[in-house]
């Protein structure tokens, strides 16, 4: 809405999911030849671990070459490519030459490539905790690791361990093959705001609908245990409102609606609606222990 706002003559050229989605698997199963230990992202990144493989006399850089080669051969697109010892630095480094480069992340070279690291490239440091470590007079991940854990803890709660960690380039996390769907959720942005609440409640059926399709799709495996409503007012903030809830009904994200609203009371320009899960496989979150011993 902005860009035709400030480019009327502009040509948008609509979006072709399926056909995303198709190369998108075609490029996964390319990456399947080299690990089975696969971790997609998204449609189009994925973490691997090569750690074991054979391929490329077991080089990680030689074989992110050789996908890269392959990928722009079979599928007639470029990618870019991180290779680190770890995830997060695998991530940081994928973003390193967009949108058609390489950045090899050597074991030896950890310290330094960090040490200098804009901590804004940490994941999951957006512009509030950004400006917060700014104010810290914290640029870099040098900067960042002069602080505690205890320090860190007292001002960013649980995350500041995170920090800790990320600021000197340790990240345990592995290559999950297995991942569990832990939301569903449908959102729609409007080329003109939705002025009113009202407004925002005419929408709402629409993307209930949605919904409650791609509910249909999902296994018996997961059991329904919040809803929430998603608001991006006219100025761009966002407010995300939740309630627990396993029954799914028009009226309940009516209401959720309403009360986010209230939040901003201005034009919104985002509305969308989500459910979030508990996965019975996942033991320890399902299981309701008993209060006593039965066997007293």
């Amino acid at each position: 809405a902005l860009a035709k706002k400030l480019c009327p003559d502009l040509l948008i050229i609509p979006a072709n999911f399926n056909k995303y989605h198709q190369v998108s698997q075609q490029i996964r199963q390319l990456l399947y030849e080299y690990t089975e230990q696969v971790e997609p992202l998204s449609l189009d990144e994925a973490f691997l671990d090569v750690t074991d493989s054979s391929h490329c006399r077991g080089s990680a850089t030689l074989i992110a070459e050789d996908i890269r080669r392959r990928v722009e051969k079979s599928v007639g697109i470029t990618i870019s490519a991180g290779v680190a010892p770890n995830k997060f630095l695998a991530k940081v480094a994928s973003d390193w030459n967009k949108p058609d480069g390489m950045k090899v992340i050597l074991p030896a070279d950890v310290d330094s490539f960090v040490s200098q690291l804009p901590v804004n490239r940490i994941f999951g440091v957006g512009k509030v905790t950004a400006k917060k470590l700014q104010s810290l007079g914290v640029e870099t991940c040098s900067d960042l690791s002069r602080y505690s854990v205890f320090e860190l803890t007292e001002k960013f709660g649980r995350f500041g361990r995170r920090l800790k960690e990320l600021s000197l380039g340790i990240d345990h996390r592995q290559v999950e093959t297995h991942h569990f769907r832990q939301s569903l959720s449908v959102e729609r942005t409007y080329s003109v705001d939705l002025a009113n609440v009202e407004l925002c409640l005419a929408h709402i059926p629409d993307l209930f609908v949605r919904l409650k399709y791609r509910l249909g799709k999902v296994g018996d495996n997961y059991v329904i245990n919040k809803l929430f409503v998603k608001l991006k007012f006219c100025d761009f903030k966002v407010t995300t409102l939740e309630r627990s809830n396993q029954q799914v009904s028009l009226e309940s994200f009516k209401r959720l609606c309403r009360e986010a609203y209230s939040r901003g009371n201005r034009a919104v320009r985002l509305l969308g609606i989500g459910v979030r899960f508990i996965d019975l496989r996942k033991r320890e979150l399902s299981l309701q222990l008993s209060l006593f011993d039965d066997s007293i």
